[in-house]
């Protein structure tokens, strides 16, 4: 197709319907900003429908040229829009339509400086824009076609599509709260959808493409209802001819709320938005501006139905130092981030992993003192996202052995979690390390070199080196003689790579001796900041 005419037009609109409708649930499963209300597929499947059932309702001679079409697509889109995503996109019709008010057919430079228009308007059309937004997206599909100087109007096409796509690739890396919740922006996504259709278009085909959308996977999951502070949305459409008085009224509102838009159509109509607790205030500020009708209000709480952004219900996340110690917890069933033994812990790779499990309730065991700290940041980083994570203390990995022990997904969250929580804090821990540098300790002075015996965190025992097996025995033996002073009935062991070959045989021999009602369990762990790591339940 060489230029868009007024059928191109509709067709447009149809196969943007279309694909909407195809893709409304994985777009609200994204849907995480501004508000978490997983609604945002719907909205912009709504309003695309009431412009396309204004342009087919339309007499002839008001849509016979593409500048027309567009224009009655605007208004439809204006009086049906839903939702903040829906007025955005009732602004980008408008802006197209006045770019091509007067054009019978749009060739590609026509299309490419609609699309700069488009963009500018939606982005008046809110209040305070913020990157990472459908904005974003949309202002970069106009960058992405002014680029292209062929004069070819799918090759316009293309590029804004291409543009747009990467833009929406990148949006997590402008809102943390989308990064959070591992999915790109779903008003930008559904920005690409409308792209994606025109392309189809252009390049005539019969049925919908997507050749340039984003492989980022969409979890799903039950949605959280509505905002934590504003419990309503109010809509209405406001006939006014004043527009210093919706301009007062733009003010208005966002005193009352968030998420406001004011915008019109030039000729006296215009559409309100807003997220607030008080819609009798927000009703009111209208009255005050102009003629309010069609008024609509939802409440947060109430909306049901809204696809899962979860796909799966719980899972236990470890950060682990070390591939011995990390294939160990995955054996056990758990998912793991691999530290290596001289890598810096990073919040964010713990964070990825959380969000991509795609679970609602997620369990994660530090297993590390030196881990609880990037646990605990990423969890409420992910908590903030709208999954439920919950960071139970474990300062070192046979506490976290023992928590992984009572995990039952078939059992309620809660009480999982206080199961898990309970084995962990009874598990004593010890270990013995080398000292890589002189020190001063609870007992007497160190020096590098020496074997440290430790009892739940604090030194007991010092042996000087240099280290030898039998020294590592002995200390091995010391430390679970005191920790099994107060009792234990299971023993775990886990074997560092300098523990000798013939540690574990050593201590189930000492065990069966003196403590014969104890169990014993050993792993080869493979850690190298310990020599042997034990535990006492």
């Amino acid at each position: 197709m060489q230029a868009l005419d007024a059928a191109a037009i509709r067709r447009w609109a149809a196969v943007s319907v279309q694909t909407l409708d195809s893709q409304r649930e994985a777009i609200d499963g994204i849907n995480v900003f501004p508000v978490a209300d997983g609604d945002t597929g719907s909205n912009l499947l709504g309003t695309m429908r009431a412009a396309l059932e204004a342009l087919l309702r339309a007499p002839v001679d008001e849509r016979s040229e593409t500048g027309a079409a567009l224009t009655v697509l605007a208004k439809g889109a204006l009086a049906g829009a839903r939702g903040n995503s829906g007025v955005i996109v009732s602004q980008m019709l408008r802006g197209l339509a006045e770019s091509l008010r007067e054009v019978d057919q749009a060739g590609a430079d026509d299309l490419a400086k609609a699309l700069v228009r488009a963009a500018e308007l939606a982005a008046e059309a809110v209040a305070e824009p913020r990157p990472g937004t459908m904005l974003t997206v949309l202002t970069a599909s106009a960058a992405g076609a002014r680029r292209v100087r062929s004069g070819v109007l799918r090759e316009v096409t293309a590029a804004a599509a291409r543009a747009a796509s990467e833009a929406l690739a990148l949006t997590p890396q402008q809102l943390d709260v989308l990064a959070e919740a591992g999915v790109v922006d779903a008003g930008g996504r559904g920005v690409l959808v409308l792209l994606e259709s025109l392309v189809t278009v252009v390049n005539e085909r019969d049925e919908p493409v997507v050749p340039y959308s984003t492989s980022q996977p969409s979890p799903l999951a039950a949605r959280e209802a509505g905002s934590t502070e504003f419990g309503y949305e109010v809509m209405y459409l406001l006939d006014s001819t004043a527009e210093d008085k919706t301009t007062v009224l733009r003010d208005t509102l966002m005193t009352l709320g968030d998420c406001v838009s004011v915008v019109g159509d030039g000729d006296g109509l215009w559409t309100v938005h807003v997220h607030c607790n008080d819609v009798g205030a927000a009703i009111e500020a209208g009255v005050e501006s102009g003629r309010p009708h069609r008024i609509m209000v939802a409440r947060f709480a109430d909306a049901e139905g809204a696809p899962s952004r979860f796909g799966r219900a719980r899972v236990v996340v470890i950060p682990a130092r070390g591939a011995g110690i990390a294939a160990l917890f995955r054996t056990e069933g758990a998912l793991v981030l691999e530290i290596g033994p001289n890598d810096e812990p990073d919040v964010w790779d713990l964070l990825n992993l959380i969000t991509s499990t795609g679970a609602s309730h997620v369990t994660v065991l530090p297993g590390d003192e030196g881990l609880m700290g990037i646990a605990d940041e990423a969890a409420t980083r992910a908590v903030a996202g709208g999954q439920d994570v919950i960071v139970i203390p474990c300062a070192s990995p046979v506490q976290a052995l023992a928590a992984l022990a009572v995990h039952d997904p078939a059992r309620r969250a809660g009480d999982d979690v206080v199961s898990m929580a309970e084995a962990s804090a009874a598990t004593r821990r010890g270990e013995l390390v080398v000292a890589s540098e002189d020190a001063i300790t609870w007992i007497g002075p160190c020096k590098a070199g020496d074997l440290l015996g430790f009892a739940d965190g604090d030194v007991m025992r010092i042996e000087h080196g240099p280290v030898t097996a039998s020294m590592i025995t002995t200390g091995a033996f010391a430390v679970l003689d005191r920790m099994l002073a107060a009792g234990g009935e299971l023993v775990t062991a886990m074997l560092g790579a300098d523990a000798p070959d013939s540690l574990a045989d050593e201590l189930e021999k000492h065990l069966r001796r003196s403590y014969p009602a104890a169990e014993f369990v050993a792993y080869r762990g493979g850690q190298r900041d310990s020599v042997v790591m034990l535990g006492v339940e």
